[in-house]
């Protein structure tokens, strides 16, 4: 009531809306409805403030003012007490703070929703950063988590476009992330995958995860220093080729999604330092994205169709992957891709807004019922954050251009000679297992089969036996029926 949020359930011309403002006249509703729903969730509470940041996302369920709107907010939450934090490691491994660390710092230096991070010294002289998850958080997200259930189902059925927005589906959603951010030995897991991924790379650094010092809430990894990729005029102080750490961060990302189909997918400023060599830093793996191969073959045709602007190609990948119904008109959905992003070739990404042009295809994904896949959301939502990265960096940068090598290199691999000696290779050895048993296998699924054809045979038999029974028994009680009759006539 105070941020006038009745106007997400009631029609604003109705007579209950007036009513309401009339009783609750002292409230002023001058801002619009995004600036006050976003200022609602930040006095609700940090879980509510990451709800909005994840609603952000969903350009696809979410009005644009809304989702304008909620982007805006930022993980500012106090640090909880260094003493709680002390506790949550003394009872994560049963040993005092001082026996498991040379030094352990009582400030930490981030803190967030969830979690925060206090640097350290291992045993031995190892410096090392320990995340810390907020201690008591499950009962608070749980209750918190019921309570945004409940207003999904408030916004259903009162909001005239609750259904069409799922907002079941996407409290589950945010719900499935967020339980996975509360187990650090996930994230850690995450970590160590993504730098599996990374050897020696001299693109990207992901700190080692110290197994030994971690838990589902402490996790303990390599200290990693560097400045924080936002800082552009002190990254230029160092002699950071600006231009390159742009086109860097493109490959990068692109490496993640098309040749591991395992990305970061939280990849804001906040979350990246460089190194003086102007290597990328990451850091907080709590959010990972993942994609199928069949995913990444989709994706990459439609990527390097939007390079070459065959946007019937896009159409049609867009048909083959199931992601619009298969009666779409292939020419009327190509003249709306084509509407979209034609504006936009031949232009630096200083000129070029992808918020914009997602939510421009998302509005066409509404008209022609394009299926939304819940793996791709992520993945949209990291391209909004390169987009926020890339201008901070190099305004100039050509993105197309960057891109369109490295995406055709990997489907030359993929697609062309090389990908098939690799999936050869890959499956060699399943084949050498498998090939000896088929006469076998083979042998088993035709006996079965005409072992369950004869069940099916005998079932039928069966069911015409039971029902000439019955008939038989009708056909006996009727008689006797008819019998008793005629002795009561005669007797009468």
């Amino acid at each position: 009531m105070r941020f006038g949020l009745d106007e997400f359930a009631l029609a604003s011309g109705s007579g209950l809306a007036h009513a309401l403002n009339a009783l609750l006249f002292f409230r002023s509703l001058r801002e619009p409805r995004g600036a006050r729903l976003r200022r609602a969730l930040e006095a609700l509470g940090p879980i509510f403030i990451k709800f909005g940041q994840v609603l952000s996302t969903r350009r696809d369920l979410v009005p644009a003012d809304l989702a304008d709107e909620l982007a805006k907010l930022q993980d500012r939450v106090p640090p909880f007490p260094a003493e709680l934090a002390a506790a949550e490691v003394e009872r994560a491994f049963g040993k005092p703070v001082g026996e498991l660390f040379e030094r352990f710092e009582p400030q930490p230096v981030a803190s967030a929703s969830v979690a925060q991070v206090h640097l350290a010294v291992l045993l031995g002289g190892t410096e090392a950063a320990v995340k810390i998850l907020r201690p008591g958080m499950l009962p608070v997200i749980v209750e918190d988590l019921a309570l945004l259930d409940a207003g999904a189902g408030l916004v259903e059925r009162f909001w005239a476009d609750g259904k069409r927005l799922k907002p079941h589906e996407v409290v589950a959603e945010f719900a499935r992330h967020l339980f996975d951010e509360l187990d650090l030995m996930r994230e850690a897991a995450n970590a160590s995958q993504l730098r599996r991924n990374f050897p020696d790379s001299p693109l990207l650094v992901v700190p080692e995860v110290y197994w030994d010092w971690c838990s589902s809430t402490v996790m303990t990894m390599q200290r990693m220093r560097g400045t924080p990729v936002s800082q552009v005029a002190e990254l230029r102080r160092q002699g950071v080729d600006i231009p390159k750490l742009a086109r860097t961060g493109v490959e990068i990302f692109f490496t993640q999604v098309f040749r591991d189909g395992f990305f970061h997918a939280d990849m804001h400023p906040g979350n990246i330092l460089v190194t003086p060599e102007g290597r990328y830093v990451a850091l907080d793996f709590g959010i990972m994205g993942t994609l199928t191969e069949i995913d990444k073959q989709y994706l990459a045709q439609n990527f390097l169709a939007f390079f070459q602007r065959d946007y019937r190609r896009v159409a049609q990948a867009h048909l083959e992957a199931g992601w619009v119904p298969s009666d779409t008109r292939v020419d009327e959905f190509e003249s709306a891709i084509r509407a979209v992003c034609e504006p936009i070739f031949d232009r630096p990404l200083k000129e070029i807004s992808f918020g914009r042009v997602l939510l421009q295809l998302f509005q066409a994904s509404r008209r022609f019922n394009v299926e939304i896949q819940p793996q791709l959301v992520m993945l949209q939502k990291t391209l909004l954050n390169i987009e926020g990265l890339g201008r901070q960096l190099d305004p100039d940068l050509d993105l197309w251009t960057t891109a369109k090598p490295f995406l055709e290199k990997w489907m030359r691999e993929q697609v062309g000679l090389k990908g098939l000696l690799r999936a050869v290779r890959n499956e060699a050895p399943r084949w050498a297992t498998m090939l000896p048993q088929l006469p076998r296998l083979l042998h088993r699924a035709l006996a079965g089969d005409r072992v369950e054809r004869i069940e099916g045979m005998l079932g039928e038999l069966l069911v015409l036996e039971r029902r000439r029974n019955r008939m038989i028994g009708v056909a006996v009680a009727l008689l006797a029926l008819a019998l008793i009759l005629a002795a009561a006539l005669v007797l009468a």
